[in-house]
């Protein structure tokens, strides 16, 4: 009977361990790098959310999104001048390169770099013409050839995506982000739920500049330390500085409380 009563409890532990890990596997760690990862870009119903879904799963060995998941791309000068490609393609398949964010058990991505890519069509089906690469006249498995390639590597032929040469100058031409560093503020939630960082104007008359927050873990862990404090907290930050549309954002890097001690803050 007390062996019985182990086995149950150690069966128990071992499921509640492996429930606990299949909840991170939809997660990728916050600040993974994503070096050429394949999908579609597809944009979401309210017209300026654009989502990138891989065609293979991603991992980061802890994490996994699973192929045809929507991962939303951050809005950033990358973005802005992928949405721009991509409006004049007929093709919605792109090449991505970027960094992963974290941010409420979801995770996103800001581009850094991209290629349109395109499919090789597949012969319709009926016709006895042999798949063919493009722009070549090299017929796969002619009837005298010595070597014969397997039929599994044809395949993968067919479907495989080309980059344009052409079109690579237009990736290169991407404009770099700036970096906003040592800068203190206020990590503020307006009244659209918009979170935004208030630059402190340390008593001065100017204007407070205020930049929107791009979700990421650090800006998930600055809101979790402000709400435990009953004033607003002031925070020195390090950040992206980027541009979509006309109008800057901020992807936090680091978020430090300053405490002032009852002494003015430097």
């Amino acid at each position: 009977m007390q062996k019985k009563l182990i086995i149950l409890i150690l069966a128990f532990l071992a499921g509640a361990a492996f429930g606990a890990n299949t909840a991170r596997e939809n997660l990728l760690r916050d600040s993974f790098v994503l070096a050429g990862i394949d999908g579609r870009l597809v944009v979401s119903d309210d017209s300026d959310r654009w989502v990138f879904q891989p065609d293979s799963d991603v991992s980061d060995d802890v994490g996994l999104v699973k192929a045809g998941s929507d991962i939303e791309l951050l809005r950033s000068s990358t973005l802005e001048k992928i949405v721009t490609d991509a409006k004049r393609r007929s093709s919605e398949y792109y090449r991505l390169w970027g960094r992963v964010t974290r941010y409420q058990s979801r995770n996103f991505m800001f581009p850094i770099y991209f290629l349109p890519i395109s499919r090789i069509e597949q012969p319709r089906s009926g016709t006895s013409e042999q798949p063919r690469l493009p722009d070549s006249k090299l017929i796969i498995n002619e009837p005298n050839d010595a070597l014969v390639i397997p039929q599994e590597i044809v395949a993968k032929l067919k479907t495989r995506k080309i980059v344009r040469v052409e079109q690579l100058e237009e990736g290169i031409e991407l404009k770099a982000d700036s970096i906003l560093a040592e800068r203190t503020g206020f990590v503020v939630k307006q009244a659209d739920d918009k979170v935004v960082f208030a630059v402190d104007a340390l008593g001065r008359s100017f204007q407070k500049i205020c930049f929107p927050l791009l979700p990421c873990q650090v800006l998930e862990k600055a809101e979790e330390t402000q709400s435990a404090e009953p004033d607003p907290l002031r925070f020195r930050i390090s950040g992206i500085l980027t541009r979509y549309k006309n109008e800057n954002y901020l992807l936090l890097q680091r978020a430090t409380p300053v405490y002032s001690h009852g002494n003015l803050g430097r």
